[in-house]
Order: C-alpha cells, then sequence, then structure tokens
C-alpha cells in the first residue's frame, strides 16, 4: 500500500508543479491575476504563480499583420468604390491591452475598418487613386488614435486595392484615352511649329545668298539622279540663251555684199 500512496503524491506533486511553473517567451508577456486582482506583469523566462489562486494570462508583443475586410464606401464625389487594407501593429503596453479591452485584436481591427469607411468617404476619387500614400497616413492616425488607450501601436496601414464600377473604369479609360490623343496633337503641332521656323530661317539666309540657292539646287539634282529610272528636265537660265542668239542674228552695221 506505500507505494500507492507515493504515487499518488508524485502524482498531486506533477500536478501542483505544472500548475505553479510557466514558461513565458522573450516575445511574450504573462499578466498575472491573483483571486481576480492584477497583481502585475511576470516574463519572460520562467514565472512561479500560486496554483488555484493566481493565473496567467499571455500577451503577445510581436507586430500582427492583420488584414481589413472589403469595405464598400461611397466617396465624397459620389462614386461607389470597394477598398481593402492591411494594418500592422502591436502591443505596447500589456496590461492595458488585458484589462481595458475584451479582445485588442478583434477591436483593432473593427475600428480600423470604420476609419477606412469614414476617411474614403471624405476623399475624392482622384485623391484615392493618386495620393493613396496620404489616405493611409490618416488611417493609421486615426486608428492609432483610437487604439491608444488599450496600449495599442499602429505603425502602418496600407490601402490593397480599390475596386471601381465597370462603367467608371470605362468612363476613365476612354478619358485617358482622350488625353492621349490631346497630347500627341499638341506634340505635333509643336513639331510642325519648330519645323517651319527652322525652314523661315533656312530661307532668310538662302535669299541673302544667291550662290547657295543655286548649290542647293544643284544638291537636289544630284539626289534626284540616284536612280536611272528617273528623267530629269534641267531648265537653264534665259542668259545662256542670248548669247547664242547673237551669233544667229544679222548684225545691223554689216556691210552688204555685192552682187
Amino acid at each position: 500500500m506505500s507505494w500507492i500512496l507515493y504515487f499518488i503524491i508524485a502524482i498531486v506533486v506533477i500536478i501542483l508543479l505544472s500548475a505553479a511553473l510557466k514558461v513565458v517567451q522573450e516575445y511574450e508577456r504573462g499578466g498575472v491575476f491573483r483571486l481576480g486582482r492584477f497583481v502585475g506583469l511576470r516574463g519572460p523566462g520562467l514565472v512561479v504563480i500560486i496554483p488555484f489562486i493566481e493565473r496567467i494570462r499571455k500577451v503577445d508583443l510581436r507586430v500582427i499583420t492583420m488584414d481589413v475586410p472589403q469595405q464598400e464606401c461611397m466617396t465624397i464625389d459620389n462614386v461607389t468604390v470597394t477598398v481593402d487594407a492591411v494594418i500592422y501593429f502591436r502591443v505596447v503596453d500589456a496590461a492595458d491591452a488585458i484589462l481595458k479591452v475584451l479582445d485588442y485584436i478583434k477591436a483593432t481591427s473593427l475600428l480600423a475598418a470604420t476609419t477606412l469607411r469614414n476617411v474614403v468617404g471624405q476623399s475624392e476619387l482622384d485623391e484615392l487613386l493618386a495620393h493613396r500614400d496620404k489616405l493611409n497616413e490618416k488611417i493609421q492616425v486615426v486608428v492609432d488614435e483610437g487604439s491608444n488607450p488599450w496600449g495599442i501601436k499602429v505603425s502602418m496601414v496600407e490601402v490593397k486595392d480599390v475596386e471601381l464600377p465597370d462603367t467608371m473604369k470605362r468612363a476613365m479609360a476612354a478619358q485617358a484615352e482622350a488625353e492621349r490623343d490631346r497630347r500627341g496633337k499638341v506634340v505635333h503641332a509643336e513639331g510642325e511649329f519648330q519645323a517651319a521656323q527652322k525652314l523661315a530661317q533656312a530661307a532668310e539666309i538662302i535669299s541673302t545668298q544667291p550662290a547657295a540657292l543655286q548649290l542647293r539646287y544643284l544638291q537636289t539634282v544630284s539626289n534626284i539622279a540616284t536612280e536611272r529610272t528617273n528623267t530629269i528636265i534641267f531648265p537653264l537660265p534665259l542668259e545662256f540663251f542670248r548669247g547664242f542668239g547673237g551669233i544667229s542674228s544679222p548684225q545691223p552695221n554689216a556691210p552688204e555684199t555685192k552682187k
């Protein structure tokens, strides 16, 4: 019978030790309650508590990454969009996270979702699409202020995706195409204007130098004559033919020949 008694005592000791010894990891803190009263934080390392009188609740201090569910919002310019986000936060005061909120993760998630709807509802669509960093900063500040009494520090909020209605997508695509067409026409017009300016300057320079005009003329003829199939009509100045005309016409002062 003695060995049965020893066995029972050993089992009781093991149960008491397992209830009294708790291991708190480096990234955790343990809040100890003694008969329902909070007596402080313990850890990290081995923590000894009084069995059946004290209990411990562990809190993770690492950064928590959490997806904010999709929210259907209406912007200030009456455009319905669907947005979702991701939030990064961590516990900086384990005592407040234990005592001041029932579930700090769920509470932070709901606060982020509500703030996301409110901030998007106060923004225009162009701001939501083009200045998302400002929107992220505004959401982060509001959520951080709201969760600060719970011992939570919100380090970052990022809006992941903004879904637009199909009609709005088609309208924006048409607007973008029209804008690209307008820019192309402006660039083409600027090129034509610059080319016209250069041609006017060249014409002004050539008009002051007749020899330059002749050289340009000969250069153009040379470029045309590169192909044997081309027929070139080469005009000559009238002054060139006047010399031949003087030879064929009779001289006014020439003596008449006698028959």
